[in-house]
């Protein structure tokens, strides 16, 4: 593929070879005619007389040596010396007669983690970057589960701001009782992606113990018969109830828990409550909050049946699951 700035592709170029060499036209004109400099329309040309059609496909620009880059005994000496020193390269640079430019490139290419990421005394990693570093997908169906809890707000009877604008609802807030929020408690698989969620009016330990219950059911309905690892975030419940305890252990599973403050090791059920949200909890306007939740079900169906998922090559989840 061409770079951005190109003015040409390859077909362009062909084009180009045909008007000046095929059809006799002046360089000049040829490249006026292409919106391309004179010195371009030269150069493919030329390009073109001496490899032929191959002269005319794109190549990679990178250089076939570089002499000017730094050598391994140097990089090396810079990586050592920051594991060593645990200093920028403001400091690392003058110590070894290197520019400071240099050792940042340097601990790039190396992947040496940045010092805002480290304990200070050990130089052990203490804080975990905001994108994890690789993404792994379980080999097999419900080796680990994703679960967490999405809070949306519930519908007032008749609809509310999406149904009427928010004009028509702004006056009326002030004067109506509040209605709370409703709590999605969703199980996700990491290998199929296969789903299931539940509406709840609350997040306590016996909701969530009880829901992670029922959906081990639906996963061995479809047949994902054992769950080995249940992973969570640290919210209270997950954290401190008993019955979520036990509701795991009775799985025969390991409660396991992200980092605080990384909601990204449970990103594969994040990005189902985003998917959630944006294709059922306001895909469209309800005018109640019962003819929203009637809408989950049937919605989840689709979602794990039909709905092409990208991470799987365009297939639901159910076509990672042997028939039951």
């Amino acid at each position: 593929m061409s770079h951005a700035n190109a003015r040409l592709n390859v077909h362009g170029r062909r084009l180009l070879v045909e008007r000046v060499r095929g059809q006799g036209w002046p360089v000049a004109h040829a490249a006026r005619a292409m919106g391309i400099s004179r010195q371009c329309a030269h150069r493919w040309v030329a390009r073109f007389d001496v490899e032929g059609e191959a002269g005319l496909v794109d190549r990679s620009s990178r250089p076939r040596s570089s002499p000017r880059r730094t050598s391994a005994p140097v990089e090396a000496a810079i990586v050592a010396a920051r594991l060593e020193h645990r200093r920028g390269q403001d400091w690392i640079g003058p110590e070894l007669g290197v520019p400071a430019r240099t050792v940042s490139r340097v601990l790039r290419r190396h992947q040496v983690p940045y010092l805002r990421l480290l304990d200070p005394i050990t130089g052990a990693v203490i804080r975990s970057s905001k994108a994890t570093a690789v993404r792994y997908e379980r080999d097999v169906p419900g080796e680990l589960v994703h679960v967490d809890v999405k809070k949306i707000g519930r519908i007032p009877p008749g609809g509310g701001w999406r149904a009427h604008g928010r004009a028509a609802t702004t006056v009326a807030k002030q004067h109506r009782p509040l209605i709370g929020y409703d709590y999605v408690h969703s199980m996700v698989d990491d290998h199929s992606r296969l789903a299931y969620s539940e509406i709840h009016r609350d997040e306590k330990g016996a909701t969530c113990a009880a829901f992670i219950s029922r959906a081990a059911h639906y996963f061995a309905a479809h047949g994902i018969d054992r769950i080995q690892r249940v992973l969570t975030d640290n919210a209270f419940a997950y954290r401190h109830s008993a019955a979520v305890h036990d509701a795991v252990a009775a799985l025969g599973a390991r409660q396991k828990f992200i980092r605080p403050h990384c909601p990204w090791q449970n990103g594969k059920v994040e990005r189902f409550n985003r998917t959630l949200a944006s294709e059922w909890a306001y895909r469209r306007p309800f005018t109640s909050n019962e003819d929203r939740a009637a809408a989950l079900a049937p919605w989840l169906e689709h979602y794990n049946t039909q709905r092409r998922h990208t991470a799987l090559g365009g297939l639901p989840p159910t076509s990672r699951l042997s028939s039951t």
